[in-house]
């Protein structure tokens, strides 16, 4: 995701959906935004992942501003978005926050 993330201008929230396997099936954006945020609207992803028949998710945004480091806004979505897959037999394999030359994985650093 580096290649489409890491020097945009703006914010863009994007969904990964994979099978059983781990293997991906489709590569998707969600919303984009300005330079402090975007919106990602848990009804949104659910549908597509539950479009595709996805058995795992990773959520993957930027930071613009090169802060590898998770907003409080950034950890209660990835809450949100856990209880709500759960319920949907679906797994949230990990957050990523990507920004310059690097990358924040929330499972990584045990936030999942």
């Amino acid at each position: 995701m580096r290649e489409k993330l890491a020097d945009l201008p703006h914010e863009e929230f994007w969904l990964l959906l994979l099978d059983r396997g781990n293997r991906l099936i489709e590569r998707t954006p969600v919303s984009r935004g300005g330079l402090h945020g975007t919106v990602a609207d848990p009804k949104i992803i659910f549908k597509l992942a539950l479009d595709v028949r996805a058995s795992c998710i990773v959520l993957c945004h930027n930071h613009p501003s090169g802060q590898l480091r998770p907003s409080e806004e950034d950890i209660k979505l990835t809450r949100k978005l856990v209880d709500g897959a759960r319920l949907l037999d679906i797994t949230v394999q990990d957050h990523l926050i990507i920004a310059g030359g690097g990358y924040y994985s929330f499972a990584d650093n045990g936030m999942m």
